[in-house]
């Protein structure tokens, strides 16, 4: 079998990505540009690790050698200002790569479209023009939407913590209570892995989210439940706008200050499931699809 393509491994997904594959005896190989920075795990001693850019073709052309399918877990977030422009051009040059080494499928991940009557985020507007532009590309791609993850590690949770363990009251607007539907780790993990065997004529995006829709107030009363804190109060002010929000608790959470700033800011849309073809072609989750209760509880365990 040929071996999978993996990117993005030095962040939250891509790394347990590249486990789950390795654990199910796939052939994994990833791109990294550092191998300094893999994580100190046991999947990376069975993975073939091509040193390189994302955004150099000779890279590219050398990772995707003889793969079949190539996991895109790329952004440019932390590059610079014009991260829009950046992540456009990265992912012209990998779909480019990608059909001359003669790839069966790229998978991207991406997060859950806001209504059409809204205005994007720069961020969403952003992740959704790599979608659209590994779609027109000559090999079939396929674009999960997610909702924000639920796992330990990830940016969305860490922002959590920062709201239940380090605030003492979390101050923040009223669209604080929009609707979301977020995704237990395990179950995107489901979901990245099955896409990877799709038949090669599917070339669309799905909808990737868990059972249950809650505000993010709702979300955090939830987690500190989980974690065995007190549920912090909670002061709304409608006056407060979403770039300075997201300004001010984006430099609270660890990890990049921009991507937790664009986090926060996509918390003034609604971003909820429309649509849930993806079970009827994969099947859903071992057991089913995890409700946030559970994810809670397995990312605070």
């Amino acid at each position: 079998m040929a071996p999978v393509l993996v990117t993005g491994v030095t962040g939250f997904v891509g790394a347990h990505l590249a486990a789950r594959l390795v654990e199910l005896g796939r052939e994994v190989r990833v791109l990294v540009r550092d191998p300094a920075r893999l994580p100190d795990a046991d999947w990376v001693r069975h993975v073939e690790v091509v040193q390189g850019d994302a955004t150099d073709a000779g890279s590219l052309g050398r990772a995707l050698d003889g793969v079949s399918v190539a996991h895109y877990l790329l952004h440019a977030m932390s590059d610079g200002d014009d991260y829009a422009a950046a992540d456009r051009e990265m992912a012209q040059t990998f779909a480019a790569a990608a059909e001359r080494a003669g790839v069966r499928r790229i998978v991207y991940l991406g997060g859950l479209r806001p209504p059409a009557d809204s205005e994007p985020t720069e961020h969403l507007a952003s992740r959704d023009e790599v979608a659209q532009i590994l779609l027109a590309g000559a090999v079939p791609a396929v674009v999960l939407r997610a909702g924000m993850v639920i796992g330990r590690g990830s940016a969305s949770f860490d922002l959590m913590e920062v709201a239940t363990r380090l605030l003492p009251v979390v101050v923040g607007p009223t669209w604080l209570r929009r609707h979301m539907q977020p995704v237990a780790l395990d179950d995107l993990l489901h979901y990245l892995v099955a896409v990877t065997d799709l038949d090669d004529d599917v070339n669309r995006g799905f909808d990737v989210g868990g059972p249950d829709v809650m505000s993010y107030r709702e979300l955090l009363e939830a987690h500190a439940h989980a974690s065995g804190r007190r549920r912090p109060p909670a002061l709304l002010f409608p006056v407060l706008l979403p770039h300075t929000f997201s300004l001010v608790v984006g430099t609270l959470a660890p990890g990049s200050s921009s991507l937790n700033a664009a986090l926060v800011h996509s918390l003034s849309l609604d971003m909820v499931c429309t649509e849930r073809d993806l079970e009827a072609l994969v099947g859903p989750p071992e057991g089913g699809p995890t409700g946030v209760e559970e994810a809670l509880r397995r990312a605070n365990a």
